[in-house]
């Protein structure tokens, strides 16, 4: 699955887009407006972007977790090295289990306040006033999209197109950084 970003200055066109992408099969769960006119989506019935499009709530999940279950490994192995006295099974997996869900629940609190790293390049843009449109379409319907799109409405421009999951190691550009 694909997501292609088109940027848009009125909500007229953003209508217009909807009710396009809707004759032609698309349903709500598969485009997402991110504008900084809420009431107005609201009002045109328009499909704005969830809390898990417009943040990066999972990202940070995700790495909490990561982070949580690392911790609790190295504490494990440790404890295990330096001779704790002997627990169950059970409390040592109780154990790394707490700490995965605590990472995790932490991450989202970082999350939650953090604007998607995808979206983060138009910020700019939608404070200004336009809409930023997110259509999503399986991988063999790209160019018929984009040729839908570019036909129908040539002034919502094309911003780019990436992939619809989430990289937990993806920096703040959207690039994965090994150093």
């Amino acid at each position: 699955m694909k997501r292609l970003y088109y940027l848009t200055r009125t909500i007229d066109s953003v209508s217009e887009i909807s009710e396009d992408l809707h004759d032609h099969g698309v349903t709500d769960w598969r485009f997402h407006i991110v504008s900084r006119d809420e009431a107005g989506l609201y009002t045109h019935s328009l499909h704005r972007a969830g809390v898990l499009d417009r943040t990066d709530l999972v990202r940070y999940v995700e790495r909490g977790v990561m982070i949580g279950a690392l911790l609790a490994f190295t504490f494990i192995l440790t404890a295990q090295v330096i001779g704790v006295p002997a627990w169950p099974m059970s409390a040592w997996i109780a154990l790394l289990l707490f700490a995965v869900l605590a990472g995790g629940w932490l991450g989202g609190f970082g999350g939650i306040g953090a604007e998607h790293y995808r979206i983060r390049r138009f910020h700019q843009a939608i404070d200004d006033g336009q809409y930023l449109v997110m259509v999503d379409c399986p991988a063999k319907h790209l160019v018929t999209m984009k040729h839908l799109m570019a036909e129908n409405h040539p002034e919502a421009q094309l911003q780019g197109a990436s992939g619809t999951h989430t990289n937990p190691f993806a920096a703040a550009d959207g690039r994965v950084h090994i150093v």
